[in-house]
């Protein structure tokens, strides 16, 4: 299992315009990733209810993990994407 920590760049969070552009992006992958908080059940990535319900807000830190042969590209990709402010 690989795994990547990365902070929400955008101001609101992993709320209605970032979330959707992060659980498209997480659809589109080859192999199966997570996210979630410290403290927090991880949710699948390509969910977008359960990444908003994540209530994950600019600047909190979150963790995609994920297994395969092209997990670390996958994650390399999504935390780029996440740490983007898609605020402005």
């Amino acid at each position: 299992m690989i795994e990547r920590r990365v902070v929400v760049g955008s101001a609101v969070g992993l709320h209605a315009r970032p979330a959707a552009l992060f659980t498209q992006a997480a659809a589109a992958q080859p192999v199966p990733v997570t996210i979630g908080k410290d403290g927090a059940e991880p949710v699948d990535a390509r969910s977008i209810l359960s990444v908003i319900g994540l209530n994950a807000r600019g600047g909190d830190e979150v963790v995609l993990r994920a297994d395969g042969p092209e997990a670390g590209r996958a994650l390399d990709e999504l935390a780029a994407l996440l740490a983007t402010d898609h605020d402005t």
